[in-house]
C-alpha cells in the first residue's frame, strides 16, 4: 500500500503534510461515502480556498443546494457515475481535404459543433491561413452551429471538403485580424499590455521547449559530466543581492522574425460606390521586408494587388494581380522573405505548448515588463478607435444585453449532469465576458472617455452607462452613507455587496436573481459595474422597490414572494427571518437586512440588490453605546473604532462558528444524557468515568479547533466506553432533527434542522419522545443559542445594531438573544480563529509566502484583514515567536503595503493624466528609495503652447491640474503610513523611513515593491533598481510603464466537477489510489467542460493527478501532467505566485525521476530565485527547496555546492521546527551523506550522531529509524578507521606503502530519488494485511478519542505510530 504524508495539496501554500492517521479513517466505515468537506484540521478545504481566491465556503452551499435539488439523500457518486457514462460518447475520425494539401485525419467527438472543426483548421500549420470557408459533406454545406452527432451520414471515415467561400466585409476583417494574430503569435506584447487574456509563461525557457518525449531524446542522465550545475551567484544561500531582471528571462523565440514591415488599413477606405459594385470590400496598405510598397484590394473573391499609391487612387488590378483567396498566399508570391519567415514562424508556433497560447478566463496583469518597441499594428489601432473608446458601443445591435445573458444562463435546466454542465459552462463564460467588458468600461470611465448620464453634476457624483453596464464611483454621493462613515463606507460597500452577490449566487435559488457585479479599482478610484435591471432607469427608485428599504430602515416594505424566495436562502446563509417596524410603527417581516432591496424588473424577474449587509456586523469594530463585549474581546482591546460602520463578519467565520457551536451542542447533550443514565442505574463503576468525562468536556468547551462533525456523528457506534449508548442516543436524536446527520451530509452545521415542523408533529423517532431527552435537547439548544428548541439551528439577524432599524416590542427577547450571539461570534474570532491560525502556522499546515497567500490564510478562517494588527500582536506575544518569524515578517510587509495603498489611492486622485508616470515614480521613491530628499520632477511640459488656452476642459474625475502630489516627501509619507497603521490596524510602527523598516523587521525592498505594485496595479520597467543609493532616487518616470485595474468579481463554480475532485481526494486519503485517480480524471474532464482549458481549479486537479501518476510509478505521465500544471499556474496566477513556485518544485522532482537532471536543477534554481524575490531566504519552505537542490547536486557529485544548500536547509529547519524535530534529524542525515561522499568522515559522524540522538529521544531505541541511523554510524566509523589506517600506513612507509582501496561511492540515482521522495512527503510503505488491520483499528480508536473531546491525552505511546514509517513531523 502506498501512503502519503500530505493530502496531496502540499503544493498549496496553505497546506503541509498532515498526519495520515487522521485522514485514512474518515471514510473507512463506508466505502461509498462521498466526503464533501474535510475536517478543518487538514486538507483540502485549504486547497480549494487557495484555488478559488474566495473561500471554500461556496462549495458546501452548492453541495447542499444540489442535494436538495436532486432529492438524493446521499449526494452520492452512484447517481453521478451513471450520468457520466452518458457524456462519454466515443469519438470517431473524419478525413479533411483542404485545397492544395493532402487529406488528413482528424479525431472528433459527437458533442462537438462544426465550428470547432473550423477552429482546429484555423490553428493547424498547413491550413492556418484560411478563415473564410465552409465544410461540405457530399456536396452539402454543414451548419456551423450543428452538433456533429446531428448530421446525417457523418460517420467514421467520412470525407469533409474545405470549400473556399466568397468574402464579406466582416469576413475580410476577420481574415486580416487572424493573419495579424498569426504574425504576432510569438510576440509577448499583448501579455505585457494585459489585453485579450494573454499572460506570460517562462517554463519552456528552463526546459528547452517541451519535456516528455523531446526531453527523452537528449542524453540520458548517465553522462553527468556535461551538466553545468553552478547556479548564478544571486541564487546561492546567503547572497544578499536580489536582482529583478532574471524574473523575466529572455526567450530567444521572442526575437521576432519579421515577415512584414507594415500591414495596415489604407487611407482609401471605404471603397466608393462604383467600386463596391465591383466587389471591393476594403483596401490594405502593405510594406514588405524588401521595402516594396503595395496596395491590396480585399474583394469578394479574395485579395489582389491594385494600382493605387499613397496619393493616387487607382483601384484597377495590377498586372499580375496575384488574386488569392488568402492574404498569406498573396504575400508569399510577392515577398520571398515573407514566405520563408512565415513558414518558420508557424512551425515555431505549432511547437509551443497549447497552454502557452490559450487565453485565460480572466485577465492576469504582469507588474514588470521589458521595454517593448511599439510597432505599427492595424488591428490594435482599429480596436482602439472603434470598440475601445465607446463609440461603437452606442450603435444598436452591437452591444450585448448583459443582464439578459446573465439571468438567462441561470435559468437553464439543471436536472441531470449534462444539463448542469451546459448551464455552468454558460454561466462561467458570460461571467468572464462580463468581467472583461466591465473592466474595459471602468477604465474608459476613469480615463474620461464615457459621457456621464448626469453630466451637470460634479464629477464624483456622476454615473455612467456604457455597453449596457451601469457604472458608479465609490464616493458618498448625496450623503447616503453619512451616518455610516461617509466616503470610507461608500468605498467598503461595493466589496461587501460583491460578497453578498457571491453568497446568494452560490446558494443558487431558482427564481431569485442578483445583478452581475464587478468592482474595479483603477487610478485611485473605485468603480462599481453592474448589469442593468430592465426598466429600472425609467422609474424612480421609490416606486420600484417592493421589498426592503431605501433609507436604511426608516421606511420598510415587504412582499410575500420575496419572503418565500429569501426563505430558501435563510438556512444556507444563516439569515434569520425577523420583524422590524416601519415609519408607521407597523410590523414588517423580512428575511434579509433592511438595505437589501427587492425590485421586479420589466422582465418579471425578482431581483435583489444592495446586499452589503448579507452577513452580520462585526462588534469588535462597532462600538455600541451601553453594550459590553465578552472578556475575550475586551482583553484584546476591542471594541475598536473603525473607519466606517459597515464592518461585517465573513461567511467563513459564520460557518466555523456554527460548526463550533454544533460540536458544543453534541457534547452538552451527550453529557446530560450520560448523567441521567448514571442517576438511573447508579453502578459504582460508572461514577468515576462520568465525573472524569464531565471535567473533560467542560475543559473542552473552549477547545479551539473542532474536529470533523460528520465523524463526530458516527464514531461512537463501535467504541467500548459506556458513553456509547448515551452519545448514540443523542446522535440519533440530533440526526432525526437534522435531516441528514448521516455520513453523506455536507456537514451537519450547514444542514442543520429540517423545518422544525417535522419534529414538533411528533413524527420523529424514539429519543425525543422521551420527555427527558427532549429536555436535554432543549437545554443544549438554549446553551448554544439555537433559534429552535427542538433541534440545532443557528441563524443571525443582520439588522441588529443597524442605526435606524427598530424592532417591535414582542421580539425583544429574540433581539437580546441575537445580540448575545453576535458578541459570542466576535469573541470566537478572537479567542478561537486567530489562535488556530497561529497554531497552523506553527505546525506548518498553513504556510503563507506573500501578502496574497497570507490574506487567503486569514480569509479561510474567517478573519478579516482589519484584524491584521491584532494577529501580529498575538504573534508577538506567542512564546514560540521565533518560529513564527516568517509569518510576522510577511504580516508586517502586508500591513505596511496596505497602508501605503490607502495613501496612494487618495494621492493618485489628485493627479492629472499627463503627470501620472511622474507622480507614480515619485511616490515609489518616497516609499522605497534611500535617497532622503526625493524631489518630484514635475514633467517639463512636452507641449507648452504659446497661447495658453483660457477655456477649462471638461474635467474627468482625475483632471485636477493640481501638483500637490509633487510636495510629498519620504519622511512625510512614512509618517502617514505609521499613522494609517495606527488608525486602521491599531498597530504601532515606529519607523520614519524605508531603511528603518527594512532594518527593524528584516524586510526586502524588492518584496515591498512587488507587493505595492500588485496591490495598486502599477507596472514597472524590468531593470536593476538601486534602492540604496543616497545620491539619486531609484525610480524615474520612464520606469513606470503602465497602471492596470485591480478587479474583483464572482468566480462561478463547477460544482459537479468539484464533488468528483473531492471524492477522488477522499479515496486517495483512504489509500484507494486507482479509484481516486479515476475520479480525479473524471473531475478534470468536467472542469474542462465548464471552465475551458485554463483555470486555477484545473491546475489543482493536474497537480494531484501528477502526484498520483508519480506514486503509481508512471513517471512520464506525471511529468506531462505537472508540466501542464506549471504552465497553467504561471498563466492564471502569475509567474511568481507562491503556487507557481510550488509547482516548479514538483516538476523538478518528476524531471529528476525521469533522468533529466540538468532540467531538474534549472527548475529548482528558478523556484529558489522566485522565492527569494517573493519572501526572502528566511522561510520554512526554503528549507525544503534547499534540501531538494542539495540532494540533486549530491546526485551529480557537486559535493561542495550541495553542502552549501543542505547546511542552509539544516539551519532553517532547526530555526522553524525546533532542534529536536525529525525534520532536523533528516537534515543532519542528508548533510552526513555528502560528507561521507567527500570522505570527510569526522564531519559526517558528527552530523549523523546529532540525527541519531534526535531519533533516539523522539522514537525510542527500538524504532527502525533509530536502528538505521545507528547502522549508518557504525559504517561511517569503519570507513573513518579504514581511512585513518591508510593514512598512518602512508606516513610510516612513505610512497611504497601497500594501500587498501577505499570505497568512495558516488550516490546512486535511486538512493538520491528515495531521499527526494522522503523530503517531499511521498512515501511508499510496504504493509502487510495484518498491518493494515492494525492501522484501521488504530485510526478508528484515535478518531473516537478525538470526537469525545479526549484529544488532550498524549498519543505518543500508542501501539502503532504512523510516523514510525514517516520521517516527517
Amino acid at each position: 500500500m502506498v501512503s502519503k504524508t500530505d493530502d496531496i495539496p502540499a503544493s498549496v501554500p496553505g497546506c503541509n503534510p498532515v498526519d495520515v492517521a487522521d485522514e485514512a479513517g474518515d471514510g473507512t466505515q463506508d466505502g461509498k461515502e462521498t466526503r464533501l468537506k474535510d475536517s478543518p484540521g487538514c486538507g483540502h478545504s485549504a486547497d480549494t480556498a487557495m484555488v478559488n481566491g474566495d473561500g471554500a465556503h461556496d462549495h458546501t452551499e452548492e453541495a447542499e443546494s444540489k442535494q436538495d435539488r436532486d432529492g438524493e439523500a446521499d449526494g452520492g457518486e452512484e447517481s453521478n457515475e451513471q450520468e457520466v457514462i452518458v457524456i462519454q460518447d466515443t469519438g470517431f475520425t473524419v478525413k479533411i481535404q483542404a485545397p492544395g494539401t493532402e487529406p488528413f485525419d482528424l479525431q472528433v467527438s459527437p458533442q462537438e459543433m462544426v465550428q470547432e472543426i473550423h477552429q482546429v483548421l484555423m490553428d493547424r500549420e498547413d491550413t492556418c491561413h484560411r478563415t473564410c470557408f465552409s465544410l461540405q459533406l457530399d456536396g452539402n454545406v454543414l451548419d456551423n452551429f450543428a452538433e456533429l452527432k446531428s448530421i446525417e451520414g457523418l460517420q467514421e471515415g467520412s470525407l469533409l471538403k474545405v470549400v473556399e467561400e466568397p468574402y464579406t466585409v466582416r469576413e475580410a476583417r476577420i481574415h486580416v485580424r487572424h493573419i495579424r494574430d498569426l504574425l504576432k503569435s510569438l510576440d509577448p506584447s499583448d501579455a505585457y499590455n494585459g489585453v485579450d487574456c494573454n499572460s506570460l509563461s517562462f517554463l519552456s525557457i528552463f526546459t528547452d521547449g517541451d519535456l516528455g518525449d523531446s526531453g527523452k531524446r537528449k542524453k540520458k542522465g548517465n553522462e553527468l559530466e556535461q551538466i553545468d550545475c553552478t547556479p548564478p551567484e544571486h541564487i546561492l544561500p546567503g547572497s544578499k543581492e536580489r536582482p529583478l531582471v532574471p524574473l523575466q528571462p529572455q526567450n530567444k523565440d521572442w526575437k521576432p522574425m519579421q515577415c512584414l514591415k507594415v500591414l495596415t488599413m489604407s487611407g482609401w477606405n471605404p471603397p466608393p460606390g462604383n467600386r463596391k459594385m465591383h466587389g471591393d470590400l476594403m483596401y490594405l496598405y502593405i510594406v514588405t521586408v524588401e521595402e516594396r510598397h503595395v496596395s491590396v484590394t480585399a474583394s469578394t473573391r479574395g485579395f489582389y494587388l491594385n494600382q493605387s499609391t499613397t496619393y493616387t487612387f487607382n483601384p484597377k488590378p495590377a498586372n499580375p494581380s496575384f488574386l488569392s483567396h488568402s492574404l498569406v498566399e498573396l504575400l508569399s508570391q510577392i515577398s520571398p522573405a515573407f514566405k520563408k519567415n512565415f513558414t518558420a514562424l508557424q512551425k515555431k508556433r505549432v511547437q509551443r505548448h497549447p497552454f502557452e497560447r490559450i487565453a485565460t478566463p480572466f485577465q492576469v496583469y504582469s507588474w514588470t515588463a521589458p521595454q517593448v518597441d511599439h510597432a505599427m499594428d492595424c488591428v490594435r489601432a482599429e480596436d482602439a478607435y472603434t470598440s475601445r473608446l465607446g463609440y461603437e458601443e452606442h450603435i444598436p445591435g452591437q452591444t450585448r444585453d448583459w443582464n439578459e445573458e446573465l439571468q438567462t444562463t441561470r435559468e437553464l435546466p439543471r436536472k441531470n449532469l449534462p444539463e448542469r454542465l451546459l448551464r455552468e459552462r454558460a454561466i462561467f463564460k458570460v461571467h468572464s465576458d462580463f468581467a472583461a467588458a466591465a473592466t474595459r468600461g471602468a477604465m474608459a470611465v476613469i480615463d474620461g472617455n464615457v459621457m456621464a448620464i448626469n453630466p451637470g453634476e460634479e464629477t464624483r457624483m456622476q454615473m455612467f452607462i456604457w455597453n449596457n453596464i451601469f457604472f458608479s464611483l465609490g464616493f458618498d454621493v448625496r450623503d447616503h452613507y453619512r451616518e455610516l462613515g461617509g466616503d470610507a463606507a461608500a468605498h467598503a460597500a461595493p466589496t461587501n455587496d460583491l460578497n453578498g452577490v457571491r453568497a446568494y449566487g452560490a446558494v443558487d435559488v431558482e427564481g431569485l436573481y442578483t445583478l452581475g457585479t464587478v468592482v474595479v479599482d483603477y487610478r485611485g478610484y473605485r468603480v462599481t459595474a453592474q448589469s442593468i435591471i430592465p426598466g429600472i432607469l425609467e422609474r424612480e427608485q421609490e416606486q420600484s422597490v417592493i421589498y426592503g428599504s431605501i433609507d436604511f430602515g426608516k421606511t420598510v416594505v415587504s412582499h410575500s414572494k420575496y419572503l418565500e424566495l429569501l426563505d430558501k436562502t435563510s438556512r444556507p446563509l444563516k439569515v434569520q427571518r425577523h420583524n422590524v417596524l416601519n415609519e408607521k410603527n407597523e410590523t414588517v417581516e423580512l428575511c434579509s437586512s433592511v438595505e437589501c432591496k427587492g425590485i421586479i424588473g420589466n422582465d418579471g424577474r425578482h431581483y435583489i440588490l444592495d446586499l452589503l449587509r448579507t452577513f452580520p456586523p462585526d462588534l469588535n469594530f462597532l462600538p455600541v453605546e451601553g453594550e459590553e463585549l465578552p472578556p475575550e474581546s475586551q482583553r484584546c482591546g476591542f471594541p475598536l473604532q473603525h473607519r466606517h460602520r459597515l464592518a461585517c463578519l465573513r461567511q467563513e467565520l459564520i460557518e466555523a462558528f456554527v460548526e463550533h457551536r454544533y460540536l458544543l451542542f453534541m457534547k452538552m447533550a451527550a453529557l446530560q444524557l450520560m448523567q441521567q443514565k448514571a442517576n438511573k442505574d447508579c453502578n459504582k463503576t460508572d461514577a468515576p468515568a462520568i465525573t472524569d468525562a464531565s471535567a473533560e468536556s467542560s475543559a473542552d468547551t473552549t477547545q479551539a479547533a473542532p474536529s470533523d462533525p460528520p465523524a463526530a456523528a458516527d464514531a461512537p457506534t463501535d467504541g467500548t466506553s459506556q458513553t456509547d449508548a448515551a452519545a448514540a442516543a443523542v446522535v440519533s436524536a440530533a440526526s432525526d432533527a437534522a435531516s441528514d446527520g448521516d455520513e453523506s451530509s455536507t456537514k451537519p452545521a450547514t444542514n442543520g434542522p429540517v423545518e422544525p415542523a417535522a419534529t414538533q408533529n411528533g413524527e420523529c423517532k424514539s429519543p425525543l419522545e422521551d420527555p427527558k431527552s427532549r429536555e436535554v435537547v432543549l437545554n443544549a439548544c438554549k446553551a448554544v443559542g439555537s433559534i429552535s428548541n427542538t433541534s440545532f439551528d443557528i441563524r443571525f439577524n443582520p439588522d441588529i445594531f443597524s442605526p435606524g432599524v427598530r424592532f417591535p416590542d414582542d421580539s425583544a427577547e429574540d433581539v437580546q438573544k441575537q445580540k448575545q450571539l453576535l458578541k459570542d461570534t466576535a469573541a470566537f474570532l478572537v479567542s478561537c480563529q486567530i489562535p488556530s491560525l497561529v497554531k497552523d502556522c506553527l505546525d506548518h499546515s498553513a504556510l503563507p509566502m506573500d501578502g496574497a497567500t497570507l490574506t487567503e490564510a486569514l480569509h479561510q478562517r474567517g478573519i478579516n484583514i482589519r484584524y491584521l494588527g491584532t494577529v501580529l500582536e498575538f504573534v508577538d506575544k506567542t512564546p514560540a515567536k521565533a518560529q513564527l518569524e516568517h509569518f510576522y515578517r510577511i504580516g508586517i510587509s502586508e500591513l505596511i503595503t496596505r497602508c501605503a495603498k490607502h495613501i496612494f489611492k487618495t494621492y493618485l486622485q489628485g493627479v492629472e493624466l499627463s503627470a501620472l508616470s511622474a507622480a507614480v515614480s515619485h511616490f515609489l521613491n518616497c516609499f522605497l528609495s534611500s535617497f532622503p530628499d526625493a524631489v518630484a520632477h514635475l514633467p517639463p511640459d512636452e507641449l507648452v503652447s504659446r497661447r495658453k488656452s483660457r477655456k477649462r476642459r471638461n474635467r474627468v474625475p482625475g483632471g485636477g491640474d493640481n501638483t500637490a502630489w509633487a510636495s510629498l516627501t519620504p519622511s512625510e509619507l512614512w509618517k502617514n503610513i505609521a499613522s494609517e497603521a495606527q488608525s486602521y490596524y491599531h498597530f504601532t510602527i515606529q519607523c520614519e523611513s524605508a531603511d528603518q523598516v527594512v532594518e527593524k523587521y528584516g524586510l526586502q525592498k524588492i518584496t515591498l515593491l512587488r507587493e505595492i505594485s500588485v496591490k495598486t496595479g502599477i507596472q514597472i520597467l524590468i531593470k536593476e533598481y538601486n534602492f540604496d543609493s543616497r545620491h539619486k532616487p531609484a525610480f524615474t518616470e520612464e520606469d513606470i510603464l503602465n497602471i492596470f485595474p485591480v478587479v474583483k468579481h464572482v468566480n462561478p463554480k463547477a460544482s459537479d466537477a468539484f464533488h468528483f475532485f473531492q471524492s477522488g481526494q477522499a479515496k486517495v486519503q483512504q489509500g484507494f489510489l486507482k479509484e481516486g485517480c479515476e475520479l480525479i480524471n473524471e473531475a478534470l474532464n468536467l472542469f474542462n467542460n465548464v471552465y475551458g482549458a485554463m483555470h486555477v481549479e484545473i491546475c489543482a486537479c493536474l497537480r494531484l493527478l501528477a502526484r498520483l501518476n508519480y506514486i503509481m510509478g508512471d513517471h512520464p505521465e506525471a511529468l506531462s501532467n505537472q508540466q501542464k500544471a506549471v504552465l497553467m499556474s504561471e498563466r492564471v496566477l502569475g509567474i511568481e505566485h507562491p503556487n507557481t513556485i510550488q509547482e516548479y518544485m514538483h516538476l523538478a522532482l518528476y524531471c529528476f525521476a525521469n533522468g533529466q537532471l540538468s532540467t531538474a536543477l534549472k527548475l529548482l534554481y528558478r523556484a529558489r530565485y522566485l522565492m527569494l524575490v517573493v519572501c526572502g531566504e528566511d522561510h520554512p519552505e526554503m528549507a525544503l527547496l534547499d534540501s531538494n537542490i542539495g540532494l540533486v547536486l549530491h546526485g551529480v557529485m557537486e559535493y561542495d555546492l550541495s553542502l552549501r544548500f543542505l547546511e542552509n536547509a539544516l539551519s532553517i529547519n532547526s530555526k522553524y521546527h525546533g532542534p529536536r524535530s525529525l525534520k532536523v534529524a533528516l537534515s543532519h542525515h542528508l548533510v552526513a551523506r555528502v560528507y561521507e561522499s567527500k570522505a570527510e568522515f569526522r564531519s559526517a559522524l558528527q552530523h549523523e550522531k546529532e540525527g541519531y540522538t534526535i531519533y533516539k529521544n523522539q522514537m525510542g531505541e527500538a524504532h527502525e529509524k533509530t536502528k538505521e541511523s545507528s547502522e549508518y554510524l557504525k559504517y561511517l566509523t569503519q570507513q573513518a578507521v579504514a581511512l585513518q589506517r591508510t593514512m598512518n600506513e602512508i606516513y610510516k612507509n612513505g610512497s611504497n606503502a601497500s594501500i587498501m582501496p577505499l570505497k568512495f561511492t558516488a550516490p546512486s540515482m535511486a538512493s538520491v530519488l528515495e531521499q527526494l521522495n522522503i523530503i517531499n512527503g511521498i512515501i511508499f510503505i510496504p504493509l502487510s494485511q495484518k498491518d493494515l488491520e492494525n492501522l484501521k483499528a488504530e485510526v478508528q480508536r484515535r478518531q473516537q478519542l478525538q470526537d469525545l473531546g479526549k484529544s488532550e491525552e498524549p498519543v505518543e505511546d500508542s501501539p502503532l505510530e504512523l510516523e514510525d514509517k514517516i520521517p516527517i513531523d
